[in-house]
């Protein structure tokens, strides 16, 4: 397993880097609307798509502690999936969403239609929570949500002590000695925890351990 998830990661990320000076560029050029994303107060504020295509008003999950990733189906870390329906099955009856945006940025790891992605997830993960339309997290693509996200929680580093996290590090060092202080998305399985205020109020990135998320959304939940 450890093999084969190095050797999607060294192919995803030879794909993916050539692109991360590109991105940074766009990311600099964001439209008006990303513009005022980051200025907003909190959450509620975003309207998104659902995975049929239908606008949703994030203001619909006023008072509910929600953790929003971007996912791949196709990733090292897609086994995930069953770790966060297992915490949604734990904390959902006590007000907790998951709001799953899958993302094809990151060694075009998901490249299914949203229909695809859903059925997968569901086959695979028995997914329950809910999916959205598949975006873009970074570049000036990148949907305002995030953009806001990624204002609000900058990335907060690998976990040097995971080998896979080890890896991702050293990759990025040689593109960019300075990748770290860039707060894109750096790849699939990033979440950021809102709390019942709709406020940011921490990034996890793929590395870290899905007990310390648990965790913090338990503590959100009190």
């Amino acid at each position: 397993m450890k093999i084969l998830f190095f050797g999607v990661l060294v192919l995803s990320l030879s794909a993916m880097l050539g692109a991360c000076n590109h991105q940074s560029d766009n990311a600099k050029n964001a439209d008006s609307t990303a513009d005022v994303a980051v200025n907003a107060d909190n959450i509620y504020q975003f309207q998104v798509l659902d995975q049929n295509g239908d606008t949703v008003s994030l203001a619909n999950y006023k008072g509910k502690v929600l953790l929003v990733v971007n996912s791949a189906t196709q990733c090292g870390f897609t086994p995930q999936y069953e770790e966060l329906q297992a915490i949604y099955d734990r904390y959902k009856a006590q007000g907790f969403e998951i709001l799953d945006f899958p993302c094809n940025q990151f060694g075009a790891q998901a490249p299914g239609s949203n229909e695809e992605i859903h059925s997968f997830c569901s086959l695979n993960f028995g997914v329950s929570f809910q999916q959205m339309d598949k975006v873009d997290v970074n570049g000036d693509q990148a949907i305002a949500l995030y953009t806001w996200l990624k204002e609000k929680a900058p990335f907060g580093g690998f976990d040097l002590n995971d080998p896979r996290g080890a890896y991702l590090h050293e990759m990025f060092m040689k593109q960019d000695s300075l990748y770290a202080q860039n707060p894109d998305i750096k790849w699939n399985f990033t979440k950021f925890l809102i709390d019942k205020q709709g406020n940011v109020v921490a990034r996890f990135e793929p590395t870290d351990d899905m007990k310390k998320v648990d965790a913090a959304i338990a503590e959100q939940l009190r």
